[in-house]
Protein backbone atom coordinates (compact mmCIF):
# COMPACT_ATOMS: atom_id res chain seq x y z
CA UNK A 1 0.00 0.00 0.00
CA UNK A 2 3.10 2.92 1.04
CA UNK A 3 4.75 1.44 -1.98
CA UNK A 4 1.38 2.52 -4.16
CA UNK A 5 1.38 5.96 -2.21
CA UNK A 6 5.04 6.41 -3.08
CA UNK A 7 4.42 5.65 -6.34
CA UNK A 8 1.55 8.60 -6.91
CA UNK A 9 3.53 11.07 -5.42
CA UNK A 10 6.96 10.14 -7.01
CA UNK A 11 5.37 9.91 -11.02
CA UNK A 12 4.42 13.69 -11.87
CA UNK A 13 1.76 12.67 -14.71
CA UNK A 14 -0.36 10.41 -12.16
CA UNK A 15 0.17 13.50 -9.40
CA UNK A 16 -0.65 16.09 -12.13
CA UNK A 17 -3.86 14.03 -13.00
CA UNK A 18 -4.80 13.92 -8.64
CA UNK A 19 -3.93 17.65 -8.39
CA UNK A 20 -5.88 18.44 -11.71
CA UNK A 21 -8.81 16.33 -9.88
CA UNK A 22 -8.68 18.15 -6.56
CA UNK A 23 -8.26 21.39 -7.77
CA UNK A 24 -11.57 21.40 -10.15
CA UNK A 25 -13.48 19.87 -7.34
CA UNK A 26 -12.55 22.88 -5.28
CA UNK A 27 -14.01 24.66 -7.84
CA UNK A 28 -16.77 22.88 -8.29
CA UNK A 29 -17.38 23.13 -4.35
CA UNK A 30 -17.29 27.11 -4.56
CA UNK A 31 -19.80 27.49 -7.18
CA UNK A 32 -21.86 25.20 -5.91
CA UNK A 33 -22.03 28.30 -2.92
CA UNK A 34 -22.76 31.26 -4.86
CA UNK A 35 -26.37 31.60 -5.07
CA UNK A 36 -28.83 33.15 -7.98
CA UNK A 37 -29.88 36.73 -7.85
CA UNK A 38 -32.17 37.27 -5.50
CA UNK A 39 -33.01 34.03 -3.47
CA UNK A 40 -34.22 33.43 0.13
CA UNK A 41 -31.43 30.52 1.12
CA UNK A 42 -33.33 29.83 4.45
CA UNK A 43 -36.56 29.40 2.75
CA UNK A 44 -35.09 27.11 0.24
CA UNK A 45 -33.31 24.99 2.56
CA UNK A 46 -36.45 24.31 4.42
CA UNK A 47 -38.36 23.50 1.35
CA UNK A 48 -35.87 21.02 0.27
CA UNK A 49 -35.37 19.42 3.66
CA UNK A 50 -39.72 18.32 4.03
CA UNK A 51 -39.63 17.31 0.15
CA UNK A 52 -38.53 14.28 -1.43
CA UNK A 53 -38.42 15.00 -4.62
CA UNK A 54 -36.08 18.12 -4.52
CA UNK A 55 -33.90 15.73 -2.12
CA UNK A 56 -33.18 13.06 -4.78
CA UNK A 57 -32.98 16.49 -7.05
CA UNK A 58 -30.68 18.09 -4.91
CA UNK A 59 -28.64 14.42 -5.17
CA UNK A 60 -28.02 14.72 -8.69
CA UNK A 61 -26.99 18.38 -8.21
CA UNK A 62 -24.14 17.97 -5.93
CA UNK A 63 -26.23 19.79 -3.30
CA UNK A 64 -26.53 22.96 -5.35
CA UNK A 65 -30.38 22.90 -4.95
CA UNK A 66 -30.73 22.94 -1.54
CA UNK A 67 -28.77 26.49 -1.62
CA UNK A 68 -30.55 27.36 -4.43
CA UNK A 69 -27.07 27.99 -6.18
CA UNK A 70 -26.03 28.57 -9.94
CA UNK A 71 -25.24 24.56 -10.12
CA UNK A 72 -28.80 24.19 -8.99
CA UNK A 73 -29.48 21.39 -12.08
CA UNK A 74 -26.10 20.20 -11.70
CA UNK A 75 -25.27 18.03 -14.40
CA UNK A 76 -29.12 16.44 -14.86
CA UNK A 77 -29.71 17.87 -17.91
CA UNK A 78 -26.44 16.15 -19.64
CA UNK A 79 -27.54 13.02 -18.00
CA UNK A 80 -31.21 13.32 -19.27
CA UNK A 81 -29.80 14.07 -23.03
CA UNK A 82 -27.56 11.47 -22.75
CA UNK A 83 -30.26 8.93 -21.82
CA UNK A 84 -32.65 10.31 -24.64
CA UNK A 85 -29.35 10.09 -27.26
CA UNK A 86 -28.68 6.29 -26.41
CA UNK A 87 -31.81 5.60 -26.41
CA UNK A 88 -32.00 7.25 -30.04
CA UNK A 89 -29.42 4.94 -31.19
CA UNK A 90 -31.50 1.83 -30.10
CA UNK A 91 -33.92 3.09 -32.48
CA UNK A 92 -32.41 4.94 -35.76
CA UNK A 93 -30.18 2.52 -37.53
CA UNK A 94 -27.88 5.94 -38.81
CA UNK A 95 -27.01 6.64 -35.42
CA UNK A 96 -26.35 2.93 -34.16
CA UNK A 97 -23.76 3.07 -36.93
CA UNK A 98 -22.41 6.01 -35.56
CA UNK A 99 -21.76 4.25 -31.75
CA UNK A 100 -20.82 0.91 -33.08
CA UNK A 101 -19.05 1.23 -36.61
CA UNK A 102 -17.56 4.39 -36.83
CA UNK A 103 -15.21 4.21 -33.40
CA UNK A 104 -14.16 7.14 -31.63
CA UNK A 105 -15.32 9.63 -34.08
CA UNK A 106 -18.91 8.23 -33.94
CA UNK A 107 -19.03 8.51 -30.45
CA UNK A 108 -17.65 11.79 -30.12
CA UNK A 109 -20.52 13.31 -32.30
CA UNK A 110 -22.79 11.41 -30.66
CA UNK A 111 -21.24 13.00 -27.54
CA UNK A 112 -21.93 16.27 -29.11
CA UNK A 113 -25.78 15.87 -29.80
CA UNK A 114 -25.74 15.20 -25.95
CA UNK A 115 -24.23 18.54 -25.48
CA UNK A 116 -26.72 20.61 -27.49
CA UNK A 117 -30.01 18.78 -26.22
CA UNK A 118 -28.64 19.20 -22.86
CA UNK A 119 -29.35 23.05 -23.77
CA UNK A 120 -33.00 22.93 -23.94
CA UNK A 121 -33.74 19.96 -21.39
CA UNK A 122 -32.15 22.76 -19.10
CA UNK A 123 -34.08 25.56 -19.64
CA UNK A 124 -37.23 23.14 -19.24
CA UNK A 125 -35.75 21.85 -16.13
CA UNK A 126 -35.29 25.58 -14.89
CA UNK A 127 -38.45 26.69 -15.60
CA UNK A 128 -40.19 23.83 -14.14
CA UNK A 129 -38.25 23.86 -10.91
CA UNK A 130 -38.39 27.11 -10.23
CA UNK A 131 -42.44 27.40 -11.00
CA UNK A 132 -42.39 24.76 -8.57
CA UNK A 133 -40.33 26.17 -5.91
CA UNK A 134 -42.52 30.03 -6.30
CA UNK A 135 -45.60 28.35 -6.08
CA UNK A 136 -45.13 26.15 -3.09
CA UNK A 137 -43.08 28.92 -1.52
CA UNK A 138 -43.08 32.30 -3.15
CA UNK A 139 -41.06 33.62 -0.48
CA UNK A 140 -38.21 31.81 -1.60
CA UNK A 141 -37.73 34.55 -4.29
CA UNK A 142 -40.02 37.10 -2.70
CA UNK A 143 -41.91 37.86 -6.23
CA UNK A 144 -40.16 37.05 -9.12
CA UNK A 145 -40.59 39.27 -12.16
CA UNK A 146 -40.48 37.94 -16.22
CA UNK A 147 -36.69 39.88 -16.55
CA UNK A 148 -35.77 38.00 -13.61
CA UNK A 149 -36.84 34.69 -14.40
CA UNK A 150 -35.21 35.06 -17.70
CA UNK A 151 -32.19 35.84 -16.17
CA UNK A 152 -31.84 33.39 -13.22
CA UNK A 153 -32.61 30.89 -16.31
CA UNK A 154 -30.01 32.14 -18.33
CA UNK A 155 -27.31 31.91 -15.38
CA UNK A 156 -28.42 28.34 -14.57
CA UNK A 157 -28.16 27.10 -17.84
CA UNK A 158 -24.91 28.22 -18.47
CA UNK A 159 -23.86 27.14 -14.96
CA UNK A 160 -24.56 23.43 -16.11
CA UNK A 161 -23.68 23.89 -19.27
CA UNK A 162 -19.85 24.85 -17.46
CA UNK A 163 -20.71 22.40 -15.04
CA UNK A 164 -20.80 19.71 -18.13
CA UNK A 165 -17.22 20.70 -19.78
CA UNK A 166 -16.07 20.54 -16.36
CA UNK A 167 -17.12 17.05 -16.29
CA UNK A 168 -15.27 16.03 -19.84
CA UNK A 169 -12.39 17.57 -18.46
CA UNK A 170 -11.87 15.70 -15.47
CA UNK A 171 -12.67 12.60 -17.87
CA UNK A 172 -9.86 13.56 -20.08
CA UNK A 173 -7.25 14.86 -17.83
CA UNK A 174 -7.91 13.59 -14.58
CA UNK A 175 -8.98 10.15 -13.27
CA UNK A 176 -12.19 8.55 -13.44
CA UNK A 177 -15.59 9.43 -14.66
CA UNK A 178 -15.76 12.98 -14.59
CA UNK A 179 -19.59 13.05 -14.27
CA UNK A 180 -19.49 10.63 -11.69
CA UNK A 181 -16.67 12.07 -9.65
CA UNK A 182 -19.01 15.59 -9.86
CA UNK A 183 -22.09 13.04 -8.47
CA UNK A 184 -19.71 11.89 -5.62
CA UNK A 185 -18.28 15.11 -4.34
CA UNK A 186 -22.00 16.39 -4.05
CA UNK A 187 -23.06 13.12 -2.29
CA UNK A 188 -19.98 13.25 0.09
CA UNK A 189 -20.43 17.10 0.71
CA UNK A 190 -24.01 16.58 2.47
CA UNK A 191 -23.11 13.57 4.11
CA UNK A 192 -22.39 15.72 7.52
CA UNK A 193 -26.22 17.20 7.16
CA UNK A 194 -27.40 13.68 6.22
CA UNK A 195 -26.04 12.27 9.00
CA UNK A 196 -27.09 14.84 11.62
CA UNK A 197 -30.83 14.53 10.40
CA UNK A 198 -30.40 10.78 11.23
CA UNK A 199 -28.56 11.63 14.33
CA UNK A 200 -31.87 13.71 15.50
CA UNK A 201 -33.79 10.92 15.53
CA UNK A 202 -32.18 9.11 17.94
CA UNK A 203 -33.05 7.71 21.57
CA UNK A 204 -32.03 5.11 23.76
CA UNK A 205 -34.52 2.71 23.20
CA UNK A 206 -33.27 2.32 18.58
CA UNK A 207 -29.65 1.51 19.51
CA UNK A 208 -30.33 -2.13 18.12
CA UNK A 209 -32.06 -0.24 15.24
CA UNK A 210 -28.84 1.70 14.28
CA UNK A 211 -26.65 -1.08 15.03
CA UNK A 212 -28.53 -3.09 12.72
CA UNK A 213 -28.38 -0.49 10.07
CA UNK A 214 -24.78 -0.24 10.63
CA UNK A 215 -24.20 -3.66 10.13
CA UNK A 216 -26.33 -3.41 6.92
CA UNK A 217 -24.32 -0.69 5.56
CA UNK A 218 -21.21 -2.91 6.16
CA UNK A 219 -22.62 -5.79 4.45
CA UNK A 220 -23.80 -3.74 1.57
CA UNK A 221 -20.41 -1.98 1.02
CA UNK A 222 -18.55 -5.39 0.70
CA UNK A 223 -21.27 -6.97 -1.81
CA UNK A 224 -20.53 -4.14 -4.29
CA UNK A 225 -16.94 -4.26 -3.89
CA UNK A 226 -17.42 -8.20 -4.29
CA UNK A 227 -20.18 -7.89 -7.23
CA UNK A 228 -18.05 -4.88 -8.89
CA UNK A 229 -14.78 -6.69 -9.09
CA UNK A 230 -16.32 -9.92 -10.03
CA UNK A 231 -15.24 -11.65 -13.51
CA UNK A 232 -16.34 -14.65 -15.40
CA UNK A 233 -12.82 -15.19 -17.81
CA UNK A 234 -12.73 -16.70 -20.93
CA UNK A 235 -9.87 -18.55 -22.08
CA UNK A 236 -8.02 -17.12 -25.16
CA UNK A 237 -6.02 -18.72 -27.16
CA UNK A 238 -2.94 -16.98 -29.78
CA UNK A 239 -1.95 -19.31 -32.50
CA UNK A 240 1.80 -20.09 -32.83
CA UNK A 241 1.73 -17.63 -36.09
CA UNK A 242 0.64 -15.01 -34.13
CA UNK A 243 3.03 -15.08 -31.31
CA UNK A 244 7.02 -15.01 -31.56
CA UNK A 245 8.47 -18.54 -31.83
CA UNK A 246 10.73 -17.17 -28.87
CA UNK A 247 8.51 -16.90 -26.77
CA UNK A 248 6.08 -19.87 -27.44
CA UNK A 249 8.75 -22.26 -28.28
CA UNK A 250 8.59 -25.21 -30.88
CA UNK A 251 4.79 -25.89 -30.73
CA UNK A 252 1.76 -24.89 -28.54
CA UNK A 253 -0.53 -21.59 -28.14
CA UNK A 254 -0.36 -18.57 -25.71
CA UNK A 255 -2.71 -18.37 -23.57
CA UNK A 256 -4.39 -15.40 -22.08
CA UNK A 257 -7.64 -14.27 -20.46
CA UNK A 258 -11.11 -11.71 -21.70
CA UNK A 259 -12.71 -11.21 -18.05
CA UNK A 260 -16.41 -10.55 -18.51
CA UNK A 261 -17.65 -8.34 -15.72
CA UNK A 262 -20.71 -9.38 -13.89
CA UNK A 263 -21.69 -5.69 -13.77
CA UNK A 264 -19.97 -3.98 -16.54
CA UNK A 265 -22.57 -1.09 -16.60
CA UNK A 266 -21.05 0.30 -13.32
CA UNK A 267 -23.21 2.82 -11.96
CA UNK A 268 -24.97 4.15 -14.74
CA UNK A 269 -27.80 2.66 -14.64
CA UNK A 270 -28.98 3.73 -10.95
CA UNK A 271 -28.06 7.28 -12.10
CA UNK A 272 -30.14 6.79 -15.71
CA UNK A 273 -33.36 5.04 -13.80
CA UNK A 274 -33.72 7.86 -10.74
CA UNK A 275 -33.18 10.71 -13.27
CA UNK A 276 -36.36 8.85 -15.51
CA UNK A 277 -38.23 8.31 -12.40
CA UNK A 278 -37.94 11.96 -11.65
CA UNK A 279 -39.68 13.17 -14.64
CA UNK A 280 -43.50 11.85 -13.36
CA UNK A 281 -42.80 13.81 -9.92
CA UNK A 282 -41.89 16.64 -11.39
CA UNK A 283 -44.51 16.51 -14.25
CA UNK A 284 -47.13 16.00 -11.15
CA UNK A 285 -45.92 18.62 -8.82
CA UNK A 286 -46.60 21.10 -11.85
CA UNK A 287 -50.10 19.63 -13.40
CA UNK A 288 -50.93 19.97 -9.87
CA UNK A 289 -50.91 23.65 -9.40
CA UNK A 290 -52.71 24.05 -12.96
CA UNK A 291 -56.08 25.75 -13.07
CA UNK A 292 -57.36 22.93 -15.49
CA UNK A 293 -59.10 20.11 -12.67
CA UNK A 294 -58.55 17.31 -15.76
CA UNK A 295 -54.84 18.47 -15.36
CA UNK A 296 -54.46 18.94 -11.41
CA UNK A 297 -56.25 15.51 -11.68
CA UNK A 298 -53.53 13.85 -13.29
CA UNK A 299 -50.75 15.98 -11.67
CA UNK A 300 -52.23 14.03 -8.40
CA UNK A 301 -52.25 10.60 -9.99
CA UNK A 302 -48.28 11.37 -11.22
CA UNK A 303 -47.69 12.72 -7.22
CA UNK A 304 -49.48 10.28 -5.68
CA UNK A 305 -47.73 7.59 -7.89
CA UNK A 306 -44.46 8.50 -7.06
CA UNK A 307 -45.21 8.84 -3.22
CA UNK A 308 -46.02 5.06 -3.27
CA UNK A 309 -43.46 2.83 -1.48
CA UNK A 310 -44.27 -0.06 -3.26
CA UNK A 311 -45.13 0.98 -6.83
CA UNK A 312 -42.22 3.28 -6.48
CA UNK A 313 -40.07 0.27 -5.83
CA UNK A 314 -41.33 -2.49 -8.44
CA UNK A 315 -40.37 0.14 -11.58
CA UNK A 316 -37.37 1.30 -9.88
CA UNK A 317 -36.19 -2.16 -9.71
CA UNK A 318 -37.40 -2.93 -12.98
CA UNK A 319 -35.64 0.15 -14.40
CA UNK A 320 -32.63 -0.68 -12.54
CA UNK A 321 -32.61 -4.08 -14.78
CA UNK A 322 -33.00 -3.00 -17.72
CA UNK A 323 -30.79 -0.05 -17.52
CA UNK A 324 -28.30 -2.80 -17.15
CA UNK A 325 -28.96 -4.74 -19.84
CA UNK A 326 -28.84 -1.61 -21.97
CA UNK A 327 -25.96 0.05 -21.05
CA UNK A 328 -23.82 -3.35 -21.38
CA UNK A 329 -25.10 -3.54 -24.52
CA UNK A 330 -23.57 -0.07 -25.25
CA UNK A 331 -20.54 -0.79 -24.24
CA UNK A 332 -19.61 -4.29 -24.87
CA UNK A 333 -20.49 -5.56 -28.61
CA UNK A 334 -19.81 -9.44 -29.07
CA UNK A 335 -19.70 -8.86 -32.57
CA UNK A 336 -17.23 -6.85 -32.45
CA UNK A 337 -15.09 -8.47 -29.84
CA UNK A 338 -15.39 -11.42 -31.75
CA UNK A 339 -14.16 -9.72 -34.60
CA UNK A 340 -11.36 -7.89 -32.87
CA UNK A 341 -9.81 -11.53 -31.45
CA UNK A 342 -9.90 -12.83 -35.65
CA UNK A 343 -8.19 -9.84 -36.31
CA UNK A 344 -5.56 -10.83 -33.22
CA UNK A 345 -5.18 -14.74 -34.46
CA UNK A 346 -6.71 -14.96 -31.20
CA UNK A 347 -9.56 -17.21 -30.69
CA UNK A 348 -11.89 -19.05 -27.65
CA UNK A 349 -10.97 -22.21 -26.37
CA UNK A 350 -13.02 -24.83 -28.11
CA UNK A 351 -14.99 -22.21 -30.07
CA UNK A 352 -14.77 -21.89 -33.52
CA UNK A 353 -13.75 -18.06 -35.02
CA UNK A 354 -16.67 -15.74 -36.01
CA UNK A 355 -19.99 -16.10 -35.57
CA UNK A 356 -19.69 -19.14 -33.16
CA UNK A 357 -17.47 -16.85 -30.87
CA UNK A 358 -19.88 -14.13 -31.13
CA UNK A 359 -23.05 -16.33 -30.00
CA UNK A 360 -21.07 -17.55 -27.74
CA UNK A 361 -19.97 -14.23 -25.95
CA UNK A 362 -23.16 -13.32 -26.32
CA UNK A 363 -24.45 -16.13 -24.20
CA UNK A 364 -22.19 -15.53 -21.69
CA UNK A 365 -22.56 -11.62 -21.31
CA UNK A 366 -26.32 -12.60 -20.86
CA UNK A 367 -26.13 -14.79 -17.99
CA UNK A 368 -23.80 -12.52 -16.10
CA UNK A 369 -25.37 -9.54 -16.76
CA UNK A 370 -28.42 -11.22 -15.22
CA UNK A 371 -26.94 -11.85 -12.17
CA UNK A 372 -25.28 -8.42 -12.29
CA UNK A 373 -28.61 -6.46 -13.03
CA UNK A 374 -30.55 -8.58 -10.01
CA UNK A 375 -28.20 -7.69 -7.73
CA UNK A 376 -27.96 -3.74 -8.50
CA UNK A 377 -31.69 -3.69 -8.82
CA UNK A 378 -32.00 -4.75 -5.28
CA UNK A 379 -28.78 -2.89 -3.66
CA UNK A 380 -31.14 0.19 -5.17
CA UNK A 381 -34.49 -0.26 -3.56
CA UNK A 382 -33.35 -2.30 -0.53
CA UNK A 383 -32.42 1.14 1.16
CA UNK A 384 -36.56 1.75 0.26
CA UNK A 385 -37.18 -1.07 1.95
CA UNK A 386 -35.27 -0.35 4.97
CA UNK A 387 -36.92 3.04 5.33
CA UNK A 388 -40.66 1.54 5.31
CA UNK A 389 -39.56 -0.46 8.30
CA UNK A 390 -37.34 1.97 10.38
CA UNK A 391 -39.18 5.46 8.86
CA UNK A 392 -35.86 7.13 8.65
CA UNK A 393 -36.43 9.30 5.47
CA UNK A 394 -32.63 9.46 4.50
CA UNK A 395 -32.09 6.13 4.18
CA UNK A 396 -33.54 5.78 0.72
CA UNK A 397 -30.69 8.70 -1.06
CA UNK A 398 -28.05 7.71 1.61
CA UNK A 399 -28.05 4.00 0.16
CA UNK A 400 -28.34 5.26 -3.53
CA UNK A 401 -25.67 7.86 -2.82
CA UNK A 402 -23.76 5.22 -0.58
CA UNK A 403 -23.65 2.97 -4.53
CA UNK A 404 -22.71 5.70 -6.55
CA UNK A 405 -19.50 6.99 -4.46
CA UNK A 406 -18.48 3.28 -3.30
CA UNK A 407 -18.62 2.55 -7.37
CA UNK A 408 -16.78 5.90 -8.15
CA UNK A 409 -14.01 5.52 -5.83
CA UNK A 410 -13.45 1.60 -6.64
CA UNK A 411 -13.26 3.31 -10.68
CA UNK A 412 -10.61 5.88 -9.66
CA UNK A 413 -8.77 3.34 -7.91
CA UNK A 414 -8.45 1.08 -10.73
CA UNK A 415 -7.44 3.63 -12.87
CA UNK A 416 -4.65 4.82 -10.28
CA UNK A 417 -3.65 1.54 -10.09
CA UNK A 418 -3.48 1.27 -14.35
CA UNK A 419 -1.58 4.25 -14.83
CA UNK A 420 1.29 2.84 -11.95
CA UNK A 421 1.28 -0.59 -13.88
CA UNK A 422 1.69 1.30 -17.35
CA UNK A 423 4.61 3.36 -15.75
CA UNK A 424 6.19 -0.17 -13.99
CA UNK A 425 6.61 -1.21 -17.67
Amino acid sequence: MFNKINAIFSDKTIRNRILFVLAILVIFRALSAIPVPGVNVQAIKALVDGNSFFQVLNLFSGGGLSALSILMLGVGPYITASIIIQLLTMVFPAMKELQQEEGAAGRKKLSQYSRLLAVPIGFIQTFGIITLITRQSPEVFGGLTTFGFVQVAIIVVAASILLMWIGERLTEFGIGNGISLIITIGIIAALPQSLSRILSTYDASQLPLFIGIGILSVAIISLIVYITEAERPIEINYARQARSLATQGAGGSHKTYLPIKLNQAGVMPIIFAITLLMFPSFLGNILTLASNPILQSIGRFLTIWSQNPLTYGIVYFILVFLFTYFYTAVTFDPKQMSENLQKQGAFVSGIRPGDSTMDYLSRIVTRTTFIGATFLACIAVLPNVVQSFTNIATVSIGGTGLLIVISTLIDVVKKVNAQISMREY
